[in-house]
């Protein structure tokens, strides 16, 4: 018998796995804990945070269940967690990104002509845009996703952006530091930032970040920006490193953020620091795609011992995809990732970016977030790039993709 999608009736056995990712070496073989012939129960949804994993082990020794679904000898991998994506815009950057492809180089400035168009756009218009992206990401395995504002610019327009976020995600981020607008001197704006924006965008988000760059907010505004957030509650992350060398990367680490996003131009104090800390290198190879620049070292970080995440950094000018899996292939290829290590970073290591335990694993009790693959190992995301092989995706327990 196989549960309908959207069926939360009872408890679910899904068996005839060919290879479990658990992400939990206790579990199974190396670090992603794979057990071959693998089965999975999921709860009926008593669980806090809805449908939980109630068992995980070989196929042998299942326990009953009240419903089966049969995997049919595909593999099986938490789900993809995104924790760095800009959904919340409007308009289209199409001829940028042709120019670009034609040898101009990208920098910041991008960002204005985006904000001008959302700040144009409707409530409607901008909440229909991000249902649409949480959709096509879903179906490519994402079932956890952040999301920042940062393409409004004024007090309003980045507390609505915020407020339009956290109707399809519990993971917001406030970004009004992501560029200086074009009627702001740089110094008057971070007041602003840190002072009457902050008080309106800190009760919808839970993080906050500044883009610490060349055209952006140099080390000094960005400690301020972040400062004032961590007074607020927020937690900190960081746009560190994507254009050139610079602070951002050791100030994430010596403000305890969460993640310094980007790490594209490193130093080796720099990887020191990060093996330091508990910060997350969290690296987003669809912009180092997209704009023709150098990827990030990914061998050196993880050599060092630092936890690295991968995410897609979805954005309307520098890295215009929902696609996890295109992520992972790029970072095998292109990165010097392993399969096993960019599959780690695409799932816990964006769980770790996030700060969260419940997801990015299949143990018993984490939230039954569960992607099937079109086949019967992990390693596919990377040896088949481009190919759509996201067969079934639950979320909390609820099949949502088949």
């Amino acid at each position: 018998m196989t549960r309908a999608v959207g069926d939360t009736t009872g408890s679910l056995l899904i068996t005839g796995i060919s290879t479990l990712v658990t992400n939990d070496p206790q579990l199974g073989e190396g670090p992603l804990g794979l057990i071959t012939d693998a089965a999975v129960v999921i709860s009926g949804g008593s669980g806090v945070s809805g449908e939980e994993i109630a068992w995980v082990g070989p196929a042998s020794r299942a326990p009953a269940a009240d419903q089966m679904y049969d995997a049919g000898g595909r593999a099986m991998l938490p789900g993809f967690v995104d924790s760095h994506a800009h959904l919340v815009f409007a308009g289209d950057r199409t001829a940028e990104f042709d120019a670009r492809m034609r040898g101009l180089p990208y920098t910041a400035g991008g960002i204005r002509t985006t904000v001008a168009a959302t700040r144009a756009a409707s409530d409607e218009e901008l909440s229909a845009g991000v249902a649409r992206l949480v959709g096509e990401a879903l179906r490519q395995g994402t079932t956890v996703i952040e999301c920042k504002s940062g393409y409004g610019l004024t007090v309003e327009d980045e507390a609505r952006l915020l407020r339009i976020a956290a109707q399809h995600t519990d993971e917001v981020t406030y970004l009004g530091a992501h560029v200086v607008p074009a009627e702001h001197d740089p110094d008057a704006y971070v007041e602003l930032v840190t002072g009457e924006m902050l008080d309106a965008c800190a009760p919808h988000a839970r993080w906050v970040d500044v883009f610490c760059e060349r055209g952006a907010f140099d080390g000094d505004q960005a400690r301020a920006v972040l400062e004032s957030g961590i007074k607020r509650g927020l937690v900190p992350r960081i746009h560190a490193n994507q254009l050139t060398h610079g602070p951002g990367v050791r100030l994430a680490v010596e403000l305890g953020a969460a993640s310094a996003d980007h790490c594209t131009h490193l130093t080796d104090a720099d990887v020191d620091a990060l093996a330091s800390g508990t910060t997350v290198a969290t690296l987003l190879p669809g912009a180092e795609f997209s704009t023709r620049a150098p990827y990030p070292n990914a061998r050196c970080l993880l050599d060092a011992g630092v936890t690295v995440a991968l995410s897609t950094d979805c954005n309307p000018g520098s890295s215009f995809t929902t696609s996890m899996p295109f992520c992972v292939a790029l970072a095998v290829r292109e990165m010097g990732m392993t399969p096993d290590e960019a599959v780690w970073a695409a799932t816990l290591g964006g769980a770790r970016a996030l700060r969260r335990d419940d997801v990015g694993r299949i143990v018993v009790g984490a939230r039954a977030d569960l992607m099937l693959l079109d086949a019967p190992s992990h390693v596919h995301l990377a040896y088949r790039p481009g190919v759509p092989l996201i067969s079934a995706v639950w979320q909390r327990g609820r099949q949502v993709v088949s």
